[in-house]
């Protein structure tokens, strides 16, 4: 029997978190996971309710601090999904994303969904990154 890395979890203090079950990140040796990440306030509100690159941003900057405490960056992500209840507002979100990552260009996908959990979100992103450093054990 092979023993199982050790990991590490990241949890961001949305209220969601201990609701489902999740933290906002795993980082699990060289690789890290982050959930799907709305712009949601320390405190629950929305952030830049009805704007979507608004709302992108407000993501990048919650994924970037989770990828941080993972000891990553923006620059090591790998993969990225984007789950948006507008489509309309594809270009927008892209344009939040190309700004995220103009020189790293992740493989990515972006959905559109019916909804999200709060009515208020327009995206939700999660995202995939792998890094040189090994975990500590």
């Amino acid at each position: 029997m092979t023993a199982r890395p050790s990991s590490q979890r990241v949890f961001s203090g949305s209220p969601w978190e201990q609701k489902v079950g999740y933290c906002r990140a795993v980082r699990v040796g060289n690789s890290i996971h982050v959930a799907g990440t709305t712009a949601t306030a320390d405190d629950g509100t929305v952030l830049a309710k009805g704007d979507a690159y608004g709302q992108a941003k407000a993501v990048f900057a919650i994924i970037a601090k989770a990828l941080a405490e993972c000891g990553a960056s923006l620059q090591d992500v790998v993969r990225t999904r984007m789950f948006v209840t507008r489509i309309e507002d594809w270009q927008a979100i892209g344009r939040a994303h190309q700004e995220c990552f103009a020189e790293v260009f992740p493989a990515a996908t972006m959905v559109e969904v019916s909804r999200l959990i709060d009515p208020d979100h327009l995206v939700e992103i999660e995202v995939d990154a792998v890094i040189d450093t090994p975990s500590k054990p």
